[in-house]
């Protein structure tokens, strides 16, 4: 355990983190996502797991990384297929953990479930959670700690 880390965190999870760059993306994806297979293409190469509910991870990942402000599309939903406006109940306690880790209404962009797949694909690394409800999947875009930062 350490101080003002949540334990969720886990070295590996801890370590992935800390070696992603700026606009480097984070897949953090439920038990139905193709982690796995996905991960195998990602820089990282392989999937990392935390065991808790999509919120949970969000928050815990968010008390340390900073979100991309140069971007529109720096916290991203995987949108319902053929429902692409209906926001399940996953995804609002997703976003309200991205808001409260902002300090401010931080919306997440929907993005088309084949998409979300090509992004994944493309990111630094995959996050599989314990999230069992369909649709909590979730990309967040790495920013800059600024050099004043504690």
């Amino acid at each position: 355990m350490l101080k003002g880390i949540n334990p969720l965190l886990n070295a590996d999870v801890l370590q992935a983190l800390r070696a992603m760059g700026h606009g480097d993306d984070l897949i953090i994806a439920d038990t139905n996502f193709p982690s796995d297979s996905v991960a195998r293409q990602t820089a990282l190469g392989r999937v990392l797991r935390i065991d808790a509910s999509a919120a949970q991870v969000v928050k815990a990942v968010l008390s340390l990384y900073p979100l991309d402000t140069f971007v529109d599309d720096s916290a991203a939903r995987m949108e319902i297929v053929d429902k692409p406006d209906e926001i399940p109940a996953v995804q609002k306690e997703v976003q309200k953990e991205v808001d409260k880790a902002e300090g401010k209404s931080w919306p997440m962009i929907a993005v088309e479930r084949y998409a979300f797949y090509e992004r994944a694909k493309q990111a630094y690394c995959v996050i599989q959670t314990g999230e069992r409800r369909f649709y909590g999947c979730f990309a967040f875009r790495k920013g800059v700690v600024p050099p004043d930062a504690e």
